[in-house]
């Protein structure tokens, strides 16, 4: 269910969103909720530039939290694409119910209470559009210890001409040595905490149980050396934590016309929302080494892939939809023991790693 004051869009005061979910096979808690509500501070708002403050609360798949949050926006001009934001919120967040989960042994069971700041920063230079993300949480309170986790992303998109595109992307991701474990990092994997965004990956089931275990899946995020993914779900399936205080890495794609995609742009409507890319990756990334436990070696992996996007702008321009990736990670600098470097081995991706 959602709401707004009659006669506004999307932008109005009083915006509501409600959920509520009734499990047709009786858990512990059969019932589950999603609850946000914004509202405009009209002091400091201009034309798509808003700041607002924002609650939000809900209990859902094992995993209960709560925020609070105020966010300002500045756009300049009519150009939707080039803006910034920078968000603050305080939020507490437990996860009771480990039956939902893929791999209980990353999470832990303890009230975090949290700080967050997050900025983001959309725009053009004279290579082509550039991103640049960031975001802080501080555990402060609660009965688990304090930790600091922080995380910088940062994009460049280069148009080369016939069609040909240069994406490239530098992540680091830090936290301190006591942070929770769902907050640290994977060498190809979303950190699992984040997990929680998507109804995809926020409970076990919807994507297969096998597929996952196999190790044929990779969720986007974090440094994204996605040739390892089969080697972080093997260890993940034995019981292990393939988790790390520090990662960075850098990934690269070259983007090349394929017929397919060309003749997907010729359909109605349909053409201009979904996307057909093909390219040739390579990632590249080592934990930086700041504990004893740190992975020092740089893990290196490249191939072909296709994704197919679909993308409707929200009311602001920015992107919003789903991609899903076929990777074909032909190399690998460190492949598993008794593989060879140069190997036919496939990849399901959720979501673009480099989203342009």
């Amino acid at each position: 269910m959602k709401g707004k004051e009659p006669g506004t869009f999307k932008e109005g005061p009083h915006r509501l969103n409600v959920g509520v979910w009734f499990s047709t096979f009786l858990p512990k808690y059969p019932v589950s909720y999603y609850i946000s509500f914004t509202e405009p501070i009209k002091a400091i708002s201009k034309f798509n530039s808003e700041a607002s403050v924002k609650l939000r609360s809900s209990i859902r798949t094992g995993y209960e939290k709560h925020t609070v949050s105020f966010k300002k926006r500045w756009q300049p001009g009519f150009n939707e694409k080039n803006y910034r934001t920078i968000a603050i919120n305080f939020r507490a967040e437990k996860r009771f119910d480990d039956n939902y989960l893929f791999y209980p042994q990353i999470w832990q069971h303890k009230w975090l209470y949290i700080i967050g700041l997050n900025y983001s920063m959309t725009n053009g230079n004279p290579l082509g559009r550039y991103k640049l993300q960031s975001s802080t949480s501080i555990n402060i309170a609660g009965h688990y210890d304090r930790f600091i986790n922080t995380r910088f992303n940062a994009q460049q998109r280069v148009p080369l001409g016939s069609g040909f595109t240069f994406k490239g992307r530098l992540f680091i991701g830090l936290s301190s040595n006591n942070s929770a474990p769902e907050y640290l990092f994977s060498r190809s994997l979303e950190p699992y905490t984040r997990w929680q965004r998507l109804g995809t990956t926020r409970a076990r089931g919807t994507i297969p149980t096998a597929w996952m275990h196999e190790g044929f899946i990779q969720i986007e995020g974090g440094a994204d050396i996605r040739g390892y993914t089969s080697q972080d779900i093997k260890q993940l399936n034995q019981g292990k934590a393939p988790i790390y205080t520090s990662m960075g890495s850098v990934n690269a794609e070259l983007t090349f016309p394929n017929p397919i995609s060309q003749s997907m742009k010729k359909i109605p409507v349909i053409g201009g929302l979904f996307k057909l890319n093909s390219y040739l990756f390579f990632d590249s990334g080592t934990s930086l080494g700041l504990t004893n436990r740190e992975e020092g070696r740089v893990l290196s992996d490249a191939g072909p892939g296709i994704k197919l996007s679909l993308n409707i702008p929200d009311y602001l321009g920015q992107s919003r939809g789903f991609a899903i990736r076929y990777d074909v990670p032909l190399w690998l600098s460190n492949p598993a023991k008794g593989e060879p470097e140069f190997k036919y081995r496939n990849l399901l991706g959720i979501g673009a790693i480099i989203s342009f």
